[in-house]
């Protein structure tokens, strides 16, 4: 079975972050003040060797040069100071069009020039590093916000162990074994997942290498071709901070990632960048890839030995059709996890303002699909009219008018107060507010889009107090 995969868009970048290996190489920073030493301090931890070209050159900047067998060169740049194989240019004086002369100048030799705090004038930019060699983890925000990247590089300080450092010195002295054990690459990553989620880092982190060289071989002469596994994962709907801890490690650990068109941009870029990711998108009578077909791509992948992420939006149970998937892994003998997530219906009312039970308006609350079934709603309508009763209807935008005259047919008043909640806990969020008389007809006036969640109770009348976004 072929399926076209959709290409996530996520948000556009205008850089590509690298690690450049500057060990024993040439790089010159034209500047010899305060600035110039934070920069030529970073470079020298790189092992560079660091040329400087500037008039003035401070006393403790000379010393770091000729610690790192670099020269100085007190005077003012010239375009015959770019004659040396350099590997990259930092323009770090306090004259900005000796930094423009620079950034020029390598230009026109294609040379990688960073001209401090003059982002037009960069060609890479230096990122705010937590050090944890080997391992080096960078910030940066394209120039934009230095102050912003460092304060989440301190952050990350108080997170990430100083012990990690030894952790990736210890798996580089492995790697050459592992690879020639499992010599499948997604089976080599489960094996590093598998042995970095059990004590091996602790062993290394506290230098108990002994115990964690028994592990490891221990590891390697018990592996086995892993078996396939499904997790059947909320997304929520739609902010990715919504997001629970266990669904994100398990998209960030799947092979195969099939997602639904409920499944907002910002949180397929949490998954795996090299995933495979599927697109099996739904809607109201039109179905990207039909749910039997679903069911036998979840199959086919998990019997290849693969770990997939079946992405769904809000929860997986609840108008979601994750039991039709998990009945069909249960009777192929497929292993597999369900991963709740919030469902529309709290999301949506809580960011706008709508509480579904409250004691003055609402006791209970029913969640409803409003899918039309032969072109007709079918709802239990004289159960759905209850004063104290807030209803949530998912799916009901299409069907609103018919569901509306039905409700108030049954007894139901026509000013009872509706909300509907158009793209919910996104930035596009909309909530537009009126009653079972009204209502159907500001679908149209304010062009409501799905995905719309309506909700339809006294309990609406409380958006205007305790709304907050």
């Amino acid at each position: 079975m072929h399926v076209k995969q959709n290409e996530c868009k996520g948000g556009s970048v205008d850089i590509f972050p690298i690690s450049l290996k500057l060990k024993q190489q040439i790089c010159l920073i034209v500047g010899g003040g305060a600035i110039a030493y934070r920069k030529a301090f970073l470079l020298h931890k790189a092992g560079a060797i660091i040329h400087i070209v500037a008039p003035y050159i401070s006393d403790e900047l000379r010393e770091l040069v000729k610690s790192s067998h670099g020269c100085v060169n007190e005077k003012p740049f010239s375009a015959d100071d770019l004659n040396l194989p350099y590997k990259l240019v930092i323009a770090a004086t306090d004259a900005p069009l000796v930094n423009r002369q620079v950034f020029d100048l390598c230009e026109a030799r294609n040379l990688l020039v960073n001209s401090v705090d003059d982002i037009p004038h960069c060609r890479f930019m230096v990122p705010a590093i937590i050090d944890r060699s080997p391992l080096v983890i960078s910030v940066a925000s394209n120039g934009t916000s230095p102050v912003l990247s460092r304060q989440i590089r301190t952050q990350l300080e108080t997170l990430i162990p100083h012990g990690m450092g030894k952790l990736a010195e210890f798996s580089g002295q492995w790697r050459q074994r592992v690879k020639a054990k499992i010599h499948n690459p997604d089976e080599r990553r489960i094996f590093w997942e598998n042995l970095y989620a059990g004590p091996l880092k602790e062993h290394v982190f506290n230098d108990q290498l002994e115990k964690a060289t028994r592990l490891m071989q221990d590891a390697l002469n018990c592996w086995e071709t892993p078996t396939g596994e499904v997790y059947l994962v909320g997304a929520g709907p739609g902010d990715p901070e919504l997001l629970t801890l266990k669904a994100l490690r398990l998209m960030q650990q799947s092979d195969v990632v099939l997602y639904d068109r409920l499944v907002s941009a910002p949180i397929l870029e949490l998954c795996r960048r090299d995933a495979e990711k599927i697109y099996v998108g739904k809607a109201r009578a039109k179905h990207a890839v039909p749910q039997h077909n679903i069911n036998q791509l979840l199959i086919e992948h998990a019997k290849a030995g693969k770990r997939v992420c079946r992405l769904k939006g809000g929860d997986p149970f609840i108008f979601g059709r994750g039991g039709e998937e998990i009945q069909e892994l249960f009777e192929e003998n497929i292993s597999f996890q369900v991963v709740p997530g919030i469902t529309a219906a709290s999301g949506c009312s809580a960011y706008a303002g709508i509480p579904l039970t409250h004691r003055d308006y609402a006791q209970s609350v029913r969640f409803l699909t409003g899918h039309l079934k032969d072109g007709s709603p079918e709802l239990p309508w004289r159960e759905l009219v209850y004063e104290n009763q807030t209803l949530v209807l998912y799916m009901g935008l299409i069907g609103l008018e018919e569901i509306c005259q039905k409700l108030i047919q049954h007894g139901q008043r026509e000013d009872m107060p509706v909300a509907l909640i158009s793209k919910g806990t996104t930035p596009e969020q909309h909530v537009v507010v009126g009653t079972l008389k009204n209502i159907a007809a500001q679908v149209i006036e304010h062009d409501i889009q799905a995905p719309t969640l309506t909700i339809i109770g006294e309990v609406v009348q409380l958006r205007s107090q305790l709304q907050w976004q």
